[in-house]
């Protein structure tokens, strides 16, 4: 209620100081996108590429050849225009797998970017990967919080802040990372991430000192770390955020907060917090008068609705085509059909149990075969959901980005069970640790404190189910992002026994257990019971 009711101050301003600018006004468009995860071409409503033909009937959303004539019309319309990126660029599509940034580099420029910060998953494939993004990158990369030491590739590759004078005005732009990075992605040990609020503190003291009054933080932290930082860290103004994928907007029905979400700083100024969902289906419009002092005294805005009714620029339609061929080789090959389309959303795999969620548990299962009674897949890696239909490489791929191995291992029935007390200890902060299940089934009560969640937990024997023995060692198949820890999963690191890291490819074992059920129906409902 509080944000209903700050999204309802924030039209009471228009209204009251909108009717025109004092002279000494300062007037900011600020053009925003954030967790764009690689979908360089148009996608459905399922997130997936979308077809020549459906985007000819207009049924296509996004894509960063309509990201760049919004950005380019929102600029020639002229006055002071930014356009800022969130984080997570990087993953998320058959074009990230081929071309590992370079790709992206070129559209942001294209697109016409005036910066952006570092997502998690920029360092999915380490450092060397994001140091050759930022080499190649026209548009500077900034993180306060990330900090290389000097035996890293990354060492002085990476700004805290910039300053950009746009209208005669001094803008000051300060990136930070979400500091669960080392538990989701693979900065390596070689790259600390520190505590955001303080870095965002030194950040804006030294801005503050070069004569900046007006400063944004594209901050990749998530919605709930924004509003915190926001109340905590005076000298902000306005935080593009990312990371939890979160629609802002006062007109949209799904819309998770209105638009912007307004906090107050601990010196009493307003702070103007944005985000715009995720995979290139909006760019966040929000417009800020500032008076002398630098303080925002009115503002308006609302997502663009990145849809048919934006032509796509065709310079970048004509790059994305001459990269597409190394990416149409892979990505054009059936793998099998579904009846039922299988739910993949981010809004259902995290929290509950998920019909793809489920899909991959069965197939690593299926795939790690005779000795193994377990399977435990991370929601936060199931990507996208699929329609009914055929069923492509380039499908399972966008569900299945990361190109993560299979790993078996045995671990205690105590172990598991406190591995998935852990997988549902962080549902309201809608976290990716949430476990997707095969061969066992339990109760899930959310109302119980941590830590005392899951109840009456049975594993598959035969064509039945039997309740776990806490002192018997199972044999369990993961992927090996989580065995290593990822997610948090430490039980799976560091008390798994036999470990084998190196099993076929996630991807291509859920491929051939789709082409080997189909055509296949998709369900979920029996394995997470909900309390």
């Amino acid at each position: 209620m509080k944000h209903k009711i700050a999204g309802l101050l924030s039209a009471c301003t228009m209204l009251t100081l909108g009717a025109g600018s004092a002279l000494a006004d300062y007037d900011l468009r600020i053009l925003h996108t954030n967790d764009v995860h690689d979908r360089v071409e148009s996608v459905t409503k399922y997130n997936n590429t979308c077809s020549v033909e459906d985007d000819a009937d207009g049924k296509c959303f996004g894509g960063y050849a309509r990201l760049a004539t919004a950005i380019r019309d929102a600029k020639a319309q002229g006055g002071n225009v930014l356009a800022l990126d969130g984080g997570d660029q990087f993953q998320g599509s058959l074009y990230y797998s081929t071309y590992r940034g370079q790709l992206t580099a070129q559209l942001m420029t294209m697109a016409g970017y005036d910066a952006m910060t570092i997502g998690n998953h920029e360092f999915d494939d380490g450092p060397e990967v994001l140091e050759a993004f930022i080499k190649a990158s026209t548009v500077p990369v900034l993180s306060a919080n990330v900090h290389p030491t000097a035996a890293s590739s990354l060492d002085g590759e990476i700004k805290p802040d910039i300053i950009v004078e746009l209208g005669g005005e001094k803008i000051g732009l300060i990136g930070i990372t979400t500091e669960e990075t080392p538990d989701i992605s693979s900065p390596g040990d070689q790259v600390e991430i520190t505590d955001s609020e303080m870095a965002l503190r030194y950040s804006v003291a030294r801005l503050r000192l070069k004569g900046v009054n007006k400063i944004i933080v594209m901050s990749h932290s998530g919605s709930y770390k924004d509003f915190e930082l926001a109340k905590t860290v005076s000298g902000i103004d306005v935080i593009v955020g990312g990371h939890d994928n979160q629609l802002f907007s006062n007109t949209n029905e799904k819309a998770n907060y209105p638009y912007p979400v307004v906090e107050t700083a601990p010196d009493g100024k307003p702070v103007l917090v944005v985000q715009a969902y995720a995979y290139s289906r909006y760019l966040g419009e929000l417009n800020v008068t500032f008076d002398d002092d630098g303080v925002a005294t009115a503002w308006s805005g609302e997502p663009i609705a990145l849809d048919a009714s934006i032509k796509p620029a065709q310079d970048v339609l004509d790059v994305i085509a001459l990269s597409s061929g190394k990416v149409d080789a892979v990505r054009n090959v059936d793998v099998g059909s579904f009846t039922t389309p299988a739910d993949g959303s981010r809004e259902t795999c995290r929290h509950m149990e998920c019909s793809m969620g489920s899909l991959v548990a069965d197939a690593m299962l299926w795939k790690a075969g005779d000795g193994y009674q377990i399977a435990i897949q991370n929601g936060g890696g199931v990507r996208a959901s699929i329609d009914e239909g055929t069923v492509t490489m380039g499908e399972v791929l966008t569900v299945l980005p990361f190109q993560n191995a299979l790993a078996t291992f045995n671990l205690s029935g105590k172990d598991v069970v406190a591995s998935l007390e852990h997988g549902v200890s962080k549902v309201d902060e809608d976290k990716g640790q949430f476990p997707q299940v095969a061969g066992l089934k339990f109760d899930l009560d959310l109302s119980k404190p941590v830590g005392s969640r899951v109840s009456n937990v049975m594993v598959a024997e035969g064509d039945s189910y039997a309740p776990i023995d806490m002192n018997k060692t199972y044999g369990v198949v993961s992927n090996d992002f989580m065995r290593n820890g990822g997610d948090g999963y430490a039980l799976f690191r560091d008390n798994a026994t036999n470990v084998y890291d190196f099993g076929p490819n996630l991807e291509q074992a859920v491929a051939d257990y789709i082409g080997m059920k189909s055509p296949m129906t998709p369900m979920a409902g029996d394995r997470i019971i909900l309390k």
